[in-house]
């Protein structure tokens, strides 16, 4: 199943709406950068939403994850730090996970901020999110500490940007 990472586009609005159905209620799916007020339902709210995400390029680069016109998941690269969510969130919908995509795009954002001249990335996941903290490890994250939240904990990764990792 050949896969790549796209801009957001309105012509896979069925797909996306198939792939935030299966996430359920709540704005969970990291990486899409969805926000509370977004409609995704509407054909007009969804183009509103899309043309937000690419207008922002020059803050944040997203894609979408996707095979053979499915959206499996979303993942997003902000150019400057963000203290409390790191420079990349990712989430992969549910059906999808376990089979190394978020392994493979991360490493394909990194790529991306290699491009930007970025030196070092910071990653942040849920202390309890053993997968995302694995596929983390596996481009090269270092843990640098668990930190309390007024959620729940969190670990907090750098990943250093030198040569493209394997």
């Amino acid at each position: 199943m050949p896969r790549t990472l796209i801009a957001p586009t309105t012509r896979l609005h069925t797909p996306w709406l198939e792939a935030h159905a299966e996430w359920g209620p709540g704005l969970h799916e990291d990486g899409f950068g969805l926000e509370s007020t977004d409609d995704v339902e509407s054909a007009q709210g969804f183009a509103s939403w899309v043309a937000r995400l690419n207008a922002k390029s020059d803050h944040a680069t997203c894609r979408w994850i996707v095979e053979d016109e499915r959206i499996q998941g979303g993942i997003a690269l902000r150019h400057q730090l963000n203290e409390r969510t790191g420079h990349i969130g990712y989430g992969i919908r549910p059906s999808a996970r376990g089979r190394g995509l978020a392994t493979w795009a991360l490493g394909q954002i990194l790529d991306q901020a290699r491009v930007l001249t970025m030196d070092r990335v910071l990653l942040v996941c849920a202390a309890d999110n053993a997968a995302s903290a694995k596929t983390i490890e596996h481009n090269g994250g270092t843990l640098e500490e668990t930190r309390p939240t007024e959620h729940s904990p969190v670990r907090r990764y750098w990943i250093e940007l030198g040569q493209p990792h394997s």
